[in-house]
């Protein structure tokens, strides 16, 4: 396997949303056809132009993303079969790279999410509602030391 983690381009866009697709659905049942309809539209025109976005391209092809808004982490997500062999991690070494201090939201229930962010090392700083589904949000943060 050949891993390049490179800066986001306007080519990278349907891999990208088949990519955030993929993982959302899997990591958030509890969000309706119509709300993952409306924020797929929502990563392609208001999240992407305004983001920091950088692609792990593997063997030629794209196959997950790390978009971050400053120091803020707006999403990682990466194809499900490919969970656990680093690449999530190689991302988010790459936004490290950029930033000491690392902040994220994660859903409580999205199990593959709270695990992969205990794992590199962030902390819990807070919890809130996310008012459009109801669900409880976890604020994280990661301090490079």
């Amino acid at each position: 396997m050949h891993l390049i983690i490179r800066q986001y381009e306007k080519a990278d866009l349907e891999n990208v949303l088949n990519s955030w697709e993929v993982a959302t659905r899997l990591a958030h049942s509890f969000m309706t056809d119509g709300f993952i309809a409306q924020e797929r539209l929502n990563v392609e025109n208001r999240y992407l132009p305004n983001t920091d976005t950088w692609v792990a391209e593997i063997d030629g092809k794209v196959e997950g993303f790390i978009a971050l808004m400053g120091n803020e982490v707006g999403a990682v997500f990466l194809q499900p079969e490919l969970h656990g062999k680093g690449i999530g991690k190689a991302l988010m070494n790459k936004a490290q790279s950029l930033h000491d201090e690392l902040e994220v939201e994660v859903f409580k229930v999205n199990a593959i999410g709270t695990a992969f962010y205990a794992k590199y090392g962030f902390e819990r700083l807070s919890e809130s509602i996310h008012a459009p589904t109801g669900q409880q949000v976890l604020r994280l943060k990661f301090i490079n030391e």
